[in-house]
């Protein structure tokens, strides 16, 4: 074989490399949802002031979540647990964390309180499930707007030829969020522990309450 021939070899296995379609962002919603995981941006504006987060989140329906807050170079930030009526944000750094009720903290932490299920049909495109909502169709007969009370929400973006929302915005009075959709998969192989928080007994976590963990989100938000 010639010399150059390795370094051709290689060449052609890159153009080959990149014809090859790229990775779907969104894959194709199933008939039956039984979870849904993927990744985000999210940034909530409220009280004057703004922040921004890049998270993971796993949900089992009907009720275990799991959403992953993560820091600029990637490390977990914090760990929001949601089962049945109790929701626990750990706080890895501080080895602490928060036990409230799943309302409570959701309420606290995004401005609004949105049950998972919910959430849920909002990102799978499904919001003509929702109850008690009055909703607004486009063209193409794709909800975009909804409003429950003073909770409302607006599809903003869709992934290109889906019904899924690409970009969510909820908002009620002056809090608003906006939720970015990087990528999302449904129905996967979930690991054992996705939704164990158990370990924080197992490693001495310290319950803290609620002016402590807004103190110190304040101080990760540099507010």
């Amino acid at each position: 074989m010639k010399r150059g021939a390795p370094a051709l070899l290689l060449l052609l296995a890159l153009a080959l490399f990149s014809c090859l379609p790229p990775r779907p962002a969104v894959a194709p919603l199933p008939q039956t949802v039984e979870s849904v995981e993927g990744f985000a941006t999210f940034r909530l504006a409220r009280e004057g002031g703004t922040a921004k987060s890049k998270l993971s989140f796993i949900f089992r329906l009907p009720g275990q979540g799991r959403i992953e807050v993560l820091d600029p170079i990637g490390r977990t930030a914090s760990i929001l647990f949601l089962d049945s009526e109790v929701a626990y944000l750990v706080l890895p750094g501080r080895h602490a964390y928060w036990r409230s009720s799943r309302e409570e903290v959701m309420s606290k932490l995004l401005g609004f309180s949105l049950g998972l299920e919910d959430l849920t049909y909002l990102l799978t495109g499904r919001a003509d499930r929702l109850s008690g909502w009055n909703l607004e169709k486009n063209s193409q007969g794709r909800i975009v707007r909804g409003q429950c009370g003073d909770l409302k929400f607006e599809v903003r973006q869709f992934f290109e030829r889906s019904p899924l929302p690409r970009l969510l915005v909820l908002s009620r009075a002056e809090d608003k969020g906006s939720l970015r959709v990087l990528r999302m998969n449904f129905n996967q192989p979930l690991k054992p522990k996705a939704f164990h928080y158990y370990f924080l007994a197992e490693e001495g976590y310290r319950p803290a309450d609620w002016n402590e963990v807004e103190k110190w989100l304040r101080q990760a938000a540099g507010r």
